[in-house]
This record gives structure tokens, sequence and C-alpha cells, in this order.
């Protein structure tokens, strides 16, 4: 109670303050946003009025209606997929016998820490026209009975590769529904998958609820896989025509892309209000945790346990191992398809390329540069943030609100909005073709993520010795670095190592930041799918994941648990 009290009184200015910088950083990117978007020509140009063309344009362009239907079909086919089969595989790996089930634990996480862009590459090397799994389905079938570039095939792999998060909200809700409930329905005489339904499943519905809205909100967000898979083929969905906008014209479309931009915000904003009105309806109606820390024994799965090993594997053959084998045998060859002898064509060209290339080499060291660095940053500025969360009282809950807000922003428009204030804000100019712009940008477009996760941490850390410090005379700030901060040191490894594996996977936010200096594994990916260079793709491509795998193993034998989005 004292630092409670303590906070406010000793620096009265600071928080208003601190607030007011937050909400600039948050907030100011939207306004430009929305700004260009009610502007006839960019804010730069000496001939411009207000008027709403941009929004009249896109509203009656028949490509941008199409690609707004396509993101809304891949959101719905990603909850027909994702959400059945990660509540499933939640339920056989923490309820049940499964056999391997901590392996598996372990692999159907690793979707959530690789880019999407680089997995859609991995299903085109694999299931594509001359992919080897399509390779070996035609020799036994005389034919291959699917193909990878049309609509349906894109909300499916977008389904399958977003399994893991639907895995891991449920599966974390589930190890905490009260096991006398379940135990209860097997004395009754239940079989475990009748246990599911009639027990386990309906107890854990906010969380269903909240991984189909979140389905439906990525699917709206996805750039990568519809770049890989459905450019080629003119299958745009929203993301990609904002990407496309200004080939589509035929002119720098600055207001048009900030309409567009509003529009994927707005729709962004809605899904997010839904996803907290259902939430907010089921508050208290659906109590998962018991008041008693009653376990059972997993449920036996009988015979069928293999059975079922045997699907949880097939899946995780398809979404992952195929594709990201994929990428990497494509970086170790010279040419690929039909009847080519992988061991005639087998060359390290494509690594000496990249590190020969001083655009490749910086991509490497800069994406390790903006991980490690700007992990460091972000996470001392996501602390203050916690803090004030949790110690701000009226100003904490405005601060948690701030925090919350870049969620509903895709990582693709944020970057752009962050381009515009570059060039907008005449001060900070110099540092667009810098490292410190897609450091600002990342640490914004993670700022809900990073909070969470420092938040949690301090809420798991008593106070005592910090009021403790206070009473013995300490300043606030003392008694925090010496009494709370060396018990947060198990958190703030945690979000280190998830905020570092984060910066090394993200792709979107730095393609309109890309310049000359500034190149990141991710947005070098995507400048360089344009051009072609699929083999030096899948060189940069498997980097970053050896990058990311390294760190992923490193964090999960120190006892760092993946959190979702």
């Amino acid at each position: 109670m004292l630092l409670r009290r303590s906070l406010p009184s000793a620096a009265p200015w600071v928080l208003p303050l601190f607030v007011g910088g937050i909400g600039l950083l948050v907030l100011a990117p939207l306004g430009i946003l929305f700004y260009q978007s009610l502007l006839t020509a960019p804010f730069f140009a000496p001939l411009k009025r207000l008027a709403l063309e941009a929004y009249r344009f896109i509203l009656h362009d028949p490509y941008f209606l199409e690609a707004l239907k396509n993101s809304f079909l891949i959101g719905l086919g990603m909850i027909l997929i994702a959400v059945p089969l990660g509540s499933l595989f939640a339920f056989l790996v923490t309820k049940t016998d499964l056999p391997f089930a901590r392996p598996f634990e372990l692999l159907l996480l690793a979707p959530i820490f690789i880019s999407p862009i680089i997995l859609g590459i991995g299903f085109i090397v694999a299931f594509g026209p001359s992919g080897f799994v399509s390779g070996w389905v035609e020799t036994f079938l005389g034919r291959v009975p699917w193909t990878i570039y049309t609509l349906p095939a894109i909300a499916v792999i977008a389904g399958l590769t977003h399994v893991p998060y639907v895995y891991l909200y449920v599966a974390s809700t589930i190890q905490n529904v009260d096991a006398s409930l379940e135990e209860a329905a097997r004395v009754a005489g239940a079989r475990p998958f009748r246990v599911a339904l009639s027990v386990t499943l309906p107890l854990v519905r906010p969380a269903l609820v909240y991984s189909g809205v979140l389905m439906l909100l990525l699917g709206f967000e996805l750039f990568g896989l519809p770049l890989v898979l459905g450019d080629a083929k003119g299958i745009m969905v929203i993301t990609t025509y904002l990407y496309r906008l200004t080939a589509i014209t035929g002119t720098s479309a600055y207001h048009l892309m900030a309409a567009v931009g509003v529009v994927v915000v707005a729709l962004a904003f809605a899904l997010v209000l839904l996803q907290r009105y259902l939430l907010g309806r089921m508050e208290g109606r659906y109590v998962a945790i018991g008041a008693r820390g009653y376990r059972t024994e997993r449920l036996p799965l009988g015979r069928l346990r293999y059975i079922w090993a045997a699907v949880l594997a097939l899946y995780l053959l398809i979404a992952v191992v195929f594709p990201v084998l994929g990428v990497v045998f494509r970086s170790l060859v010279a040419s690929w398809g039909p009847g080519v002898d992988l061991r005639e064509v087998f060359t390290l060209g494509h690594y000496v390329e990249v590190f020969k290339l001083p655009n490749l080499s910086r991509a490497v060291t800069n994406t390790l540069v903006v991980a490690t660095l700007g992990g460091v940053l972000a996470l001392a500025f996501y602390l203050l943030i916690a803090l004030g969360i949790q110690r701000g009282g009226a100003w904490g809950r405005v601060l948690d609100y701030l925090a919350g807000l870049p969620r509903a922003v895709p990582g693709l428009v944020m970057g752009l909005a962050f381009l515009w204030i570059f060039l907008f804000v005449k001060p900070m100019a110099p540092w667009r073709s810098t490292l410190f712009a897609l450091i600002l940008a990342y640490i914004v477009v993670w700022m809900p993520y990073g909070v969470r996760l420092l938040t949690a941490a301090l809420l798991q850390v008593g106070r005592e010795v910090e009021e403790a410090a206070r009473i013995a005379g300490a300043s606030p700030v003392r008694a925090f670095l010496q009494g709370t901060l060396p018990l947060l040191r198990g958190g703030i490894l945690t979000a280190w190592f998830l905020l570092f594996i984060q910066f090394v996977r993200e792709y979107s936010t730095g393609v309109y930041l890309l310049t000359a200096g500034t190149e990141v594994l991710g947005a070098q990916i995507v400048a360089l799918w344009g051009t072609g260079a699929v083999d030096v793709i899948a060189a940069l491509a498997t980097l970053q994941v050896l990058i990311v795998s390294g760190v992923f193993l490193l964090a999960n034998r120190l006892g760092v648990r993946p959190q979702g989005l």
C-alpha cells in the first residue's frame, strides 16, 4: 500500500507524461494514415485537397471488393480448419495418454515462430507442381490430385499453419479445467472423447470463441502466404491488394493506400471489439478453474492411442516438416524439378552468394542486431508500461488500452504509417534510413504481446520486498531495482527470448521501411520474391529458420514456454 501511494506523490507529472508519450507513439501512425486517406494526393504534394475520393475509388474498385471477399473466405477457412484441429490436438496432448506427447507439443508450437512467407515457399517446394511430395504422389497415382495455387488451397494451408495458435490458447485453458468434473464423467462410464465433447470442450468455450475470432482477424491480416501462393495467379487478398496498389493504378497512390489501410484497421478494430463483446457475455458463465488442485490420471485412449499419434504426426509432416525441409533442400540445389538428381545439383553456392552480396549479408547481421538490441530496448520500454498499468490507477487503465491498440493494426499497415511519419516529421527524416526506424516500428507492432508478457510476470511477484525497502528509506526507483527487479529475472528472460524470435521472423512491418543499409531477412525475402530468385530466397529463409530454431530450443531448455499472440 505504501508504494501504491508513493508513486503519484513522488512525481505526479511522470505518469501522465509517460501516458501522453505512449499515446503519441501509438496514435501518430494511425493519425497520419487517416489524414492521408482524406487527401487527393500525397501529403507532401503542393496541390492537394481534402476529399473522400480515395474511399470512393476503392469502394467501387472490383479488385478491392474481390480482395476483401477473398480475405473473408480465407479467414472463414482458417476458422473451420484451425479451431477443430487445434482443439482436438490440445485435448489429446494435455488430457490423454497420447504417446510422444512432449515431442508433439514442441513441434506443434514450431509454426508460431516461422514466418508464414517461409512456410508458403516451403509448401510450393513440397506440394507445388514440381514439389517432392507431389512427385511421390504422382508416381503412385499417375497424377497429382491437388493444386496449391487456388483460393481454397490457400485457405486450407492458412488453416493448417494456424492450428498452433488455437492449440496454444485451448491447451492453456484445458490445463486449468477442474479435473474432478472429468473424473466424475469417467466414473459414470464416459469414454475419453465423450468426456471431451460433454465436459472439457464446453468448459473452454470462451477460448474457442476467442480463437475463432482471432483466426478471422489473422485471415484479414494474412500477407505472406497469399503473396507467394496467390499473387502469380491473380488471387489477391486485402493486404496484397495494398502492396500491389501502385502497380494496379500505375501511379503513386498514397491516398488510396491510406484508405485501404484505414479500412483494414477498421475491420481489425471491429473484430477485436467483437471478440471482447463475446468474451464479456461469457464472463462468469464458464468457470474453468476449479477451487482445488485436483488432478486425475490422463484419460486412456486404449488401442486408439497410436492411431491418434499417427494422425498428429501426419499433420506435423504436412504443415511443418515437409515445408521446412522443402525450403532447406531448395537452398542446397542448383536446380529443382522432376527428373533432377539432387546429388548432381547439390551446391552451397546460394549461401556463398548470400554472404558475398552486401545487401544480403547485411540482412543477416541487421536481423541479429534488430532482434538483440531491439529486444532489449523493447523489454525496458514494455516493463515501464507494465509497471504503469499495474500501479497507475486510472492512468494505468488508459495505458492498458493504448498498449493494446496496435494489436488491431496489421504489421504491413503499421510499417507504411511509420514510413510516412519519417517523411512527414522532418526532424525524424534522417532516421528513416537507419535501423532505428525498424526497431521503433517493431516495438510499437509487438507492444501488446510484450506488455502482456511482462504484466503477467509482474503479477507473479509480490511487492513485500519492495515495500520493505521503501520503509527502510530507499527511493521508489532503488526499491524497485533492488527489490522487485531481481525477482523478475525469469519473466524478463522469457520475454526477451520470445521477443527476439518474433523480431527475427517479422517480415511485413519492414516491407515499406526497407532501404539500402537497413535490410532484414523477412523484408528482404518479400523484396526478392518478385525477382524470382527462389534459390537465394530459400537460403535466406533457411538462415532465418536456423536462427529461430536455435534460440527456440535454447529457450525451451531454459523452461521458456511460448505465448500466443
